[in-house]
């Protein structure tokens, strides 16, 4: 009997080990039959910024290593691309409709938006695999209401995909203070902000905390976060595993979660899967410090927050913006203004879920420590908008009226439409139509599967934000301007 349970056993365990064996080889398999890598996957710039960099203390050795880096980017990827189907949309190839360089202005770098007598100073941080221009506008609309303003260029970002390979968030968050000594440096005075998007709020959040956990540095006065990636998808944890196996040679690319045509002049298609990892890592690094310092009634001394946030995003977990992050805060003045979907009656039936639970408890009977703003139809029958408010430690709800609407056929905001106006040249839906620069925003093609070289979600997804006008004007409001 005994020998009997031996040979079941050994061959229990040779039978796992070949499901085990063929799935990892067909999973791998799968991994690698995929678009073939270009000099933009490849090639890691030596002149990217990190953390050890011993020669870049200041923002303006960051500028200058910067500009060395864009010099390498032009010599080594550019010159690099050799295949002519490419020439017409890449973002590598010189004068192609997606050459961010043939643009008035290459949003891919670091700015500054300097005036005479500021009234204050804002730092802007943008998202992962995104660059400065997805926070141009608000820099531009602060800066012309007497605010000082920089944009930084997170390390890897702007120049090819290929930077978030072994780019760290360390390596961000060491940039992000870098500007912020630069802000400070120049004038102490006056009221300091942040205003950060997706990865970029992260970093902000990160940088406050860090302040008040002890780090001698100037605590922002207020933070506007638009998107916040405070918490994501568990899957991320495992990345590292898999980034660590594309170091073998042949294996290359494990390196990517997705690799797609580069055709947007402003941010990576392709994402890297160390991406992942990194935003993981900080969003649990978030988490450790806010447990650190919560000492029963909040965290104290936090600035002041304006987040922004659609009920649906899938790229981060919406309702970890309040369950790890603002009900954790003592109250002092913080709100969240929540997005929802387009309710009218002929849409919902399509929506695989009703993502309703996250604005339904909030709006709920609990007392809040936060304000709450719920952007959402007047009923089921109309696309017009109103705003339904709670202040915060208030079970009473009021109802502001407003001159939005949803535009046809939009159900929802997207993760990456919020930070931008429906005029933005790029990804707008309401930009000059004579412009021949590259508008990603008025692309509405429609026929057979399978025809075109840019995956049709990238083209159905929402680019802009149709309530930019209320997102900026409160924040304009916010930071008391």
């Amino acid at each position: 009997m005994n020998g009997i349970v031996k040979h079941i056993l050994i061959a229990t365990i040779y039978a796992v080990a070949g499901i085990a064996t063929t799935g990892v080889y067909l999973f791998m398999a799968h991994l690698q039959d995929r678009p073939d890598l270009f000099s933009w996957h490849k090639v890691i710039l030596e002149e990217q910024y990190s953390e050890g960099n011993s020669e870049v203390t200041t923002f303006e050795s960051y500028l200058a290593l910067e500009e060395r880096v864009f010099n390498e980017l032009d010599k080594e990827i550019y010159l690099d691309l050799d295949k002519p189907g490419w020439r017409q949309l890449n973002r590598f190839s010189r004068a192609s409709l997606s050459d961010p360089e043939s643009r008035r202005v290459n949003w891919n770098r670091s700015f500054e938006l300097k005036v005479a007598k500021p009234k204050a100073k804002a730092l802007l941080l943008h998202g992962l695999s995104d660059s400065p221009y997805s926070l141009r506008a608000m820099a531009e609309k602060l800066h012309s209401q007497g605010i000082w303003v920089v944009g930084l260029r997170i390390p890897g970002h702007g120049t090819a995909p290929s930077g978030l390979i072994k780019a760290t968030w360390q390596d961000f968050a060491a940039a992000t203070r870098l500007a912020i000594k630069h802000l400070h440096k120049e004038d102490a005075t006056i009221p300091f902000y942040i205003v950060g998007y997706s990865t970029g709020a992260a970093l902000a959040v990160e940088y406050s905390l860090s302040v008040l956990e002890g780090e001698v540095l100037p605590l922002p006065d207020k933070l506007v976060l638009i998107s916040p990636a405070i918490g994501v998808a568990e899957v991320a944890k495992y990345a590292v595993w898999q980034s660590r196996l594309a170091a073998i040679t042949g294996l290359e690319k494990l390196a990517w979660d997705s690799i797609q045509p580069e055709f947007d002049p402003y941010k990576y298609n392709s994402f890297a899967v160390n991406a992942g990892d990194q935003i993981f890592q900080l969003t649990e690094a978030i988490s450790e410090r806010i447990n650190r310092l919560d000492s029963g009634n909040g965290v104290q001394g936090f600035p002041s927050v304006l987040a922004f946030q659609s009920v649906v995003d899938a790229t981060v977990i919406p309702s970890a913006l309040v369950d790890r992050f603002l009900s954790k805060l003592a109250p002092r003045g913080h709100e969240l203004v929540l997005f929802d979907f387009n309710r009218r009656s002929e849409v919902e039936p399509f929506l695989k879920s009703d993502p309703e639970q996250m604005s339904r408890a909030l709006m709920g009977e609990q007392k809040l420590s936060f304000s709450v703003s719920l952007v959402t139809n007047k009923g089921s029958a109309t696309n017009e908008i109103h705003i339904l408010n709670k202040m915060a430690l208030s079970d009473v709800i009021s109802t502001a009226s407003s001159d939005l609407s949803w535009p046809k056929g939009v159900f929802a905001l997207s993760h990456a439409s919020l930070s931008f106006p429906d005029n933005d040249p790029l990804y707008g839906d309401n930009v000059d139509k004579n412009d021949k620069g590259l508008q990603l925003g008025m692309v509405g093609f429609r026929g057979e599967n399978g025809l075109l070289t840019v995956p049709q979600d990238q083209l159905t997804r929402l680019r802009f934000n149709p309530f930019y006008p209320y997102l900026e004007q409160r924040a304009l409001l916010f930071f008391d301007l």
